[in-house]
């Protein structure tokens, strides 16, 4: 490499390292980002999965119905894929006095861990994947941003050794009545 590239290198580093997001950017940010007042009852939300070239690889739509007792929550997620393949996740959260959560599933290894701040909620976790005859551990950075009272918008990396191997874009709705997968 030569003396320029090097210079051009270190000349903008700092500023890509400055674009990664912290949950605290939202501070004070509207509509705020209640987890179990959004994930409470029933939601529907569709996505679509994008590979490491932006290729569409997958279109699910989910069915979530949320449960609530005090600070423990479940949220019981059915996947419906369009190449037909079904998927069911548990999940199991728990909200800290410091408003923190944590949380868990079948699949994912060890505990999810994250919080909102303001209009975005922010959580990490690693997800078990089975991909063809293969299980992969992927870490999921995962982006909640409410919209209004009724929508969020997700985004989601899934990286393999820091690298972004796929992400996840997201749209949820509980608008009344709730639109199932399928009908």
């Amino acid at each position: 490499m030569n003396l320029h590239k090097y210079l051009l290198l270190a000349f903008i580093t700092p500023f890509v390292l400055s674009c990664s997001s912290s949950i605290d950017e939202y501070e004070n940010t509207k509509p705020e980002f209640n987890l179990p007042t959004y994930f409470d009852g029933e939601v529907t939300a569709w996505g679509i999965v994008q590979d490491y070239s932006n290729k569409l690889t997958r279109r699910f739509c989910v069915d979530i119905i949320g449960t609530w007792q005090d600070n423990r929550g479940q949220l019981h997620e059915t996947f419906y894929y369009n190449d037909g393949e079904q998927q069911i996740r548990i999940w199991d959260l728990q909200i800290a006095d410091d408003g923190g959560v944590t949380g868990g599933a079948a699949d994912v290894i060890g505990k999810a861990s994250g919080g909102s701040q303001g209009t975005a909620f922010n959580w990490q976790y690693t997800l078990r994947v089975p991909i063809d005859d293969t299980e992969y551990d992927l870490f999921v950075d995962d982006w909640m941003y409410m919209m209004d009272n009724n929508r969020v918008m997700n985004r989601s990396y899934m990286k393999k050794f820091g690298v972004t191997v796929a992400e996840i874009s997201i749209f949820f709705d509980k608008t009344k009545p709730v639109r199932k997968c399928g009908v």
